[in-house]
């Protein structure tokens, strides 16, 4: 019997403890609620503003403004007509190839740079932590009213303006920001066996290292994020070994940080063909300003040019996928 009462008060205080679980939430459920929480401001924005915006661009993009007499106006149907009239465009098809081509340099070179002074900054040294800062100040001064501030800065206009080349002598199609010519590189390479196209390539990015490093610094937390997060015990194994710090680089370090470079690859690829100096956007832009269809080929445009990153996006995420190693944590 007094077993049977041991059994059955056992019994009651569990179904007790299961009940008042049942009331109250587990902690997972708890934090799924916070990060609703946390989102709804952009979900009701995304939902009441953006979506009615994007569905009229999608709109306009197969129709044509007729104005009506009087005031107001109406949309007539054209299908692709605008679509037609966009690639008709040589202004835009020579400005999206001009990107394109630039852009196959620019964002490899800002990951190994990101990359690279992540590594550094990774390094057990005095000011690691001011160092952090110093590379990420540029991401923070290149981004709202500090960037409209910079736009009317008199002294970036002077370095912008055509003065005396450094190299050249010339007083004309020079700017003083430039800090190589492609003549400096065309001597460079002239015994080697190497087009005219790469020249101008290198020469652009050598004078862009400042627009690199501005854009760099969020890829550079991410990268040093995954770099902290590998543990040190790995590396004491590949030390114990005999390995070198060439071999520790390849086969450890960067297999376990692959998957970060696939978001940095596909961040940069957004952040590149976003950018408010991007001079498609910008055409596209001042297109849509200008007076006559300009709005509605200009939405076609936009749509084109929002597939087209699409594309390049899914592309670059399917190669280097092939590539990404996922370390197992169990």
């Amino acid at each position: 019997m007094a077993l049977l009462k041991k059994t059955k008060a056992k019994a009651t205080s569990e179904l007790g403890v299961v009940k008042e679980r049942k009331r109250g939430a587990s902690l997972q459920v708890k934090r799924s609620r916070a990060g609703w929480l946390f989102i709804l401001p952009f979900l009701l924005g995304f939902l009441l503003i953006y979506i009615p915006i994007i569905f009229d661009s999608i709109k306009y993009s197969f129709h044509e403004i007729d104005i009506i007499t009087g005031g107001g106006y109406e949309l007539v149907w054209v299908g692709l007509g605008n679509y037609q009239a966009a690639l008709s465009d040589e202004t835009f098809v020579q400005t999206l190839l001009s990107g394109l081509t630039g852009l196959i340099v620019e964002i490899p070179a800002i990951l190994l740079f990101s990359l690279f002074i992540a590594i550094l900054l990774n390094q057990k040294m005095a000011g690691r932590a001011a160092f952090r800062a110093i590379f990420f100040i540029p991401v923070l001064l290149t981004t709202g009213l500090i960037a409209d501030i910079d736009a009317g800065n008199m002294l970036g206009d002077y370095m912008g303006s055509t003065t005396e080349g450094i190299d050249t002598g010339n007083t004309t199609g020079t700017s003083v920001a430039e800090i190589i010519s492609a003549a400096d590189i065309q001597n460079l390479f002239s015994n080697m066996i190497v087009g005219s196209e790469l020249a101008t390539r290198v020469t652009e990015l050598v004078n862009n290292i400042f627009d690199i490093v501005n854009r760099s610094g969020v890829q550079m937390l991410i990268f040093l994020a995954g770099l902290q997060g590998i543990s040190p015990a790995i590396y004491e194994s590949c030390q114990i070994e005999g390995a070198s710090s060439w071999e520790t680089f390849w086969k450890i370090t960067l297999p376990i940080i692959s998957p970060m470079i696939l978001v940095n690859a596909i961040y940069t690829v957004i952040d590149s063909f976003t950018s408010g100096n991007n001079a498609v956007m910008a055409y596209v832009n001042q297109l849509y300003s200008s007076a006559g269809d300009g709005n509605v080929i200009s939405s076609a445009m936009a749509w084109m040019y929002f597939l087209l990153v699409m594309v390049i996006v899914a592309a670059v995420a399917g190669i280097i996928s092939l590539f990404v190693f996922y370390q197992r944590k169990d």
